[in-house]
């Protein structure tokens, strides 16, 4: 596995050794020792979540706040999305940041979204297979965001406004400010 830093404090893009051969593919997706030995993270993933979305679905800005904050490590089975973490760590070198990278099935690359950062993805492709790992369990009340278009943000997701879908609840999350209030 090649781990890459990101811009990010702590958020690391991983690129997994893919072997092929004339009946198709393997790779290893998680080792949790190698995980560990790679990165000096100790990082225990609990939960594992898995979303399918259409062409312009876009999820997010999301995270889990307080005793219940979780890291993620999140990676794209089928499609292609445009991944984006921000970084809304206070104490952070990168607070503020943010960072975006294109997941795909073809890449298999994944990304290692540390406790405290907003995370959220748009679907590039027609159909889009999303899995991801959490060090904490779901918690309704700990969820927070972040509106996808927040003006301080100015993030790119690379797809025109108007192919965008965006969940109801998603479109009435606050800005980067009101968050930060």
């Amino acid at each position: 596995m090649q781990i890459e830093k990101t811009p990010l404090k702590d958020c690391l893009l991983i690129t997994p050794r893919v072997f092929t051969d004339k009946r198709g593919s393997f790779f290893e997706v998680y080792n949790h020792k190698k995980f560990i030995e790679a990165t000096g993270l100790e990082i225990d993933f609990v939960q594992d979540n898995q979303s399918s979305s259409q062409y312009g679905s876009l999820r997010g800005l999301h995270l889990q706040v307080g005793d219940y904050a979780q890291a993620k490590l999140v990676r794209v089975v089928k499609g292609k999305v445009y991944d984006v973490a921000v970084d809304l760590r206070k104490d952070s070198p990168s607070f503020k940041k943010i960072y975006g990278a294109i997941l795909s099935e073809e890449n298999n690359k994944q990304l290692f979204v540390p406790r405290g950062f907003a995370h959220g993805f748009v679907s590039l492709s027609e159909e889009v297979v999303f899995a991801y790992k959490c060090d904490n369990y779901y918690h309704k009340a700990s969820e927070r965001g972040i509106i996808y278009n927040d003006q301080d943000l100015n993030i790119d997701w690379k797809i025109p406004r108007e192919d965008i879908i965006l969940s109801e609840k998603d479109g009435e999350l606050p800005t980067l400010k009101q968050f930060l209030q």
